[in-house]
């Protein structure tokens, strides 16, 4: 098996032979570079038009010999020290084909990361070494390496420098101040996307991953994406791009990737491993956002149904997760010390936490048959997340409810009594916003909690009309409600934010629609005609009366109870007189009780 390691593919096996050859060389202690490996690394570059990295110790050896393309070379992996406030007692001295020695950012941050003694870049040109520039580790800054380049140079003045004091130097400059390396805690993220025909248009759809990854807590360093017809078996984007990636990543110094598509247990391992890094889909992030909103028992439940389900396929692909577990993204939350466990406990869990949402599910029922008992009309708040459901509830009811300029700011439901002109009242529930590729274990999940949607009477569908693709989150919306059987309800559109709105030629379009009205829930524009519209859907369901019932006739005021909404109740001399709401089917057995009749 060969020992040179990176980009061999196409390589002759003579030129694989002289490349092992390099581990045979040696460099006189104290040295930089001798110049018998200069010579044979830069022949070999101009040979193969490829970059070429050693390793060298501080004895001299050869430790590592990596090959890489005409442009960048990915450096391998090495025991050198492993504590923090030294280095790592390598040097790395490697190739540019073209023969210009500026050390690129990738250098840097590698010179960075793996804490080598000096990261020097040898121009090659014409076959021999014709400048030289280098980079070393000069202090400590906050949480962060400080590091100084020096060049271009002669080779022979690159040979000539004083090694062991230039390391004994930094040395005691990182010993005196212990550098702190943030772990979890400022997660640093890489995006990644795919460009597919039909889908979000993805700059879009990677700016809404990053407002995820923000809530979650990350820091995002950076976005890359991919325009492929369809995903990769293996790595989900294509090989070249992993290399890109993972470039990115180190340049950047992210210790996260989240990719914006949900990816198999088999691409995830691939990528972990490709990449030398924590890696998580969009699934993962939205559930660890639920992981840190959930309030409620049920919540906490329905988020540990949701994460065990995601992770039992995935149990033998999350090395590096596992690893860390118990921080950062993917890993947090109520479930989070179950993900180690073998399946059949995880499975055992998962008929545990079912069984116990389903006696939930039975209270919430009773609670639902009383609401229908008593004919106060449910009204349930849909929309995507942060469209503004929570503050529109606040202003109908006057309420407290959290509402927050963050993606899913609202995961418990929230249930408040709102009056309507007249003096009609009904019930307006605040659910969970939905979000394009909302994941399934979710939706399964919360399933509990969305059936306050199924059984609504009617939806207030809340659009945030500011939002460049409004209409395809109104699809995404649409798209969840199919999937709970609930497509076929009655719909008022509430086109909300109108106040961020300039053209005022795109309300009166968007108003063509029926039963929609326009509204600002924080500036608390809109909201009469809203009541309006609701009251207007209430009475078309219903039959107001005055009736007068006779004190000898008490059971008929029961029936009234039984079937209808009682609204106001007055005693007078003649008997009991009510106004009433009442199913129009009903109405007629009351006629002879009419006011005034």
């Amino acid at each position: 098996m060969s020992r040179i390691e990176g980009n061999t593919a196409g390589v002759r096996k003579v030129a694989l032979a002289s490349l092992e050859k390099i581990y045979d060389m040696a460099v006189p202690a104290g040295q930089m570079l001798s110049a018998a490996l200069a010579e044979t690394l830069a022949g070999l570059t101009e040979e193969l038009g490829r970059e070429i990295a050693v390793y060298i110790n501080r004895r001299g050896q050869i430790v590592k010999v990596a090959l890489g393309d005409n442009s960048t070379v990915s450096l391998p992996e090495a025991a050198g020290r492993r504590s923090d406030r030294r280095l790592s007692g390598l040097r790395c001295i490697h190739t540019h084909p073209r023969g210009d020695s500026q050390l690129s950012g990738l250098d840097l941050s590698s010179l960075k990361d793996m804490r080598f003694d000096v990261m020097a870049a040898l121009g090659v040109a014409e076959g021999r070494v014709a400048q030289v520039s280098f980079g070393f580790i000069s202090g400590v800054s906050g949480d962060d390496y400080e590091v100084q380049t020096v060049g271009p140079l002669a080779l022979e003045t690159f040979s000539e420098i004083d090694l062991p004091y230039l390391t004994a130097q930094i040395d005691r400059a990182l010993e005196a101040k212990t550098r702190t390396i943030r772990l979890e805690e400022g997660e640093r993220a890489v995006l990644v996307g795919l460009e597919r025909a039909g889908s979000w248009d993805v700059a879009e759809s990677l700016k809404e991953l990053a407002q995820l990854a923000e809530t979650a807590g990350a820091e995002v360093a950076g976005a890359s994406w991919q325009k492929r017809d369809r995903p990769d078996a293996a790595f989900f984007i294509g090989r070249g791009k992993v290399q890109e990636v993972a470039q990115k990543r180190q340049e950047t110094g992210a210790n996260l990737v989240i990719f914006d598509d949900e990816l198999s247990p088999a691409q995830q391992r691939n990528l972990e491993q490709a990449l030398g890094t924590k890696v998580v889909d969009r699934t993962a992030l939205i559930l660890d956002i639920f992981a840190q909103r959930a309030r409620t028992h049920e919540g906490k439940l329905q988020v540990e149904l949701a994460q065990l389900k995601y992770s039992l396929p995935r149990l033998t692909g999350m090395g590096l997760v596992l690893s860390r577990l118990g921080g950062g993204i993917g890993t947090r939350g109520p479930g989070e010390t179950k993900l180690e466990v073998d399946r059949r406990r995880i499975r055992s869990r998962i008929a545990d936490i079912e069984q116990e949402i389903g006696q939930i599910r039975k209270h919430r029922d009773l609670h639902r048959e009383r609401r229908l008992a008593s004919h106060t009309p449910g009204i349930a708040l849909v929309g995507y997340t942060n469209a503004g459901k929570s503050t529109l509830l606040n202003t109908l009811a006057a309420a407290d409810v959290l509402a927050e300029d963050k993606l899913f700011a609202t995961l418990d439901p929230t249930t408040r009594k709102v009056v309507l002109p007249g003096g009609q009242e009904v019930l307006v529930t605040d659910t969970v916003g939905f979000i394009q590729k909302l994941p399934h274990p979710l939706v399964a999940a919360f399933r509990a909690t969305l059936e306050e949607v199924v059984e609504a009477d009617l939806l207030l569908h809340v659009l945030d009309v500011s939002h460049p693709l409004y209409q395809a989150q109104s699809d995404a919306v649409f798209r969840v409600l199919g999937e709970l059987g609930a497509a076929d309800k009655p719909v008022i559109t509430v086109f909300n934010k109108v106040d961020r709105l300039d053209n005022p030629n795109i309300l009166e379009r968007l108003l063509r629609q029926p039963d929609s009205v326009a509204v600002s829930a924080l500036k608390q524009t809109g909201i009469n005609e809203l009541l309006e519209l609701i009251r207007a859907f209430v009475r078309r369901r219903t039959v107001d009366m005055e009736l007068v019932i006779p004190y000898n006739d008490s059971g008929v005021l029961a029936r009234l109870h039984e079937i209808g909404a009682v609204n106001t109740t007055e005693y007078g001399e003649a008997g009991t007189r009510v106004t009433v709401s009442l199913p129009p089917e009903r109405a007629r057995q009351f006629d002879q009780y009419k006011a005034g009749e």
